[in-house]
């Protein structure tokens, strides 16, 4: 049987299967910690990257936000493969974002455009594919389009072309005029093949609630599928306190992963906002285990 992932050791982390992966994260309780960071930008200590500074402070699972799949270039990881020096570095899984976006959205401010290789579609998936990377996350940035019938309609596609995990949903609007996430899209989301859903952290939607996650929640584990909630709306950068109440409120409706985005200095949430968020959740004894834990374990 599988190790829990808050417990596992690096080595035993980067051999696991994609289903292994996903019943380790389900056997730690929901106290696992998805640390989103953008590749692009300069981190707050200059010489090492976003990853790394994520991982030492209690992040379980990195999600690469700004990725060009066709062009993977991750600011201060230098190499031909910058996805295998990163999982090296770092010890834990890599994903990456990933957009479907859609060009007859109804927008409710500016479209963006974005490259072909941070888009949902054959090229990239096969392109993350080759780089070994772990999972995908489909959802949308700021502005960019995304609606969730094109995330459908990418899961079903992707599922083709890819063999991790699969995540999907919305943590705002990406600047479309529709729900942020409904029960029927969910079910669509399942249907299509994700592994796990994608919901906005309690506190960071106007009008999202916990009765509505609960429900997502009950839906999801009962179709065999797990549930991520997202600070993905710059609420990652505030006091300590916001995002322990957030932590709490998350894990009181059974969401299995907790993201905190990347909207801090250098494209990363404050470092002591990861700490308190696995402080919050799993307590001092698991968040020291695996901020001390050797990645050559």
């Amino acid at each position: 049987m599988v190790k829990r992932l808050i417990s596992a050791n690096a080595s035993e982390i980067v051999a696991m299967t994609p289903t292994e992966l996903k019943q380790s994260i389900k056997a730690s309780d929901g106290r696992v910690i998805l640390s989103e960071n953008v590749v692009t930008r300069i981190p707050i200590i200059p010489d090492i990257s976003n990853a790394e500074l994520a991982r030492a402070f209690g992040a379980d699972l990195i999600l690469l936000n700004g990725l060009d799949a066709l062009e993977p270039a991750i600011v201060n990881i230098e190499g031909e493969n910058s996805i295998e020096l990163l999982k090296r570095y770092v010890g834990r899984p890599i994903g990456v974002n990933i957009e479907p976006v859609d060009e007859t959205a109804n927008m409710n401010e500016t479209k963006l455009t974005i490259a072909t290789g941070r888009q949902a579609n054959p090229q990239t998936v096969q392109a993350l594919e080759k780089l070994k990377i772990d999972f995908v996350c489909m959802t949308g940035n700021p502005g960019t389009g995304v609606t969730n019938a094109k995330i459908t309609e990418a899961i079903k596609t992707t599922r083709t072309h890819f063999s991790g995990l699969i995540i999907a949903g919305k943590m705002h609007s990406a600047g479309v005029d529709e729900p942020v996430i409904t029960e029927k899209y969910v079910k669509h989301f399942m249907d299509a093949g994700a592994d796990i859903i994608l919901v906005p952290s309690i506190g960071t939607v106007s009008g999202f609630d916990e009765s509505q996650l609960k429900t997502i929640v009950t839906t999801v584990h009962q179709h065999g599928g797990l549930v991520m909630s997202a600070i993905g709306t710059s609420q990652e950068s505030s006091d300590v306190s916001t995002i322990r109440d957030f932590a709490l409120k998350n894990k009181m409706c059974g969401v299995d992963i907790q993201h905190i985005g990347d909207a801090g200095y250098g494209g990363l949430a404050p470092v002591e906002n990861i700490y308190e968020m696995s402080k919050a959740i799993r307590g001092a004894r698991h968040t020291v285990s695996m901020i001390a834990r050797s990645i050559n374990r």
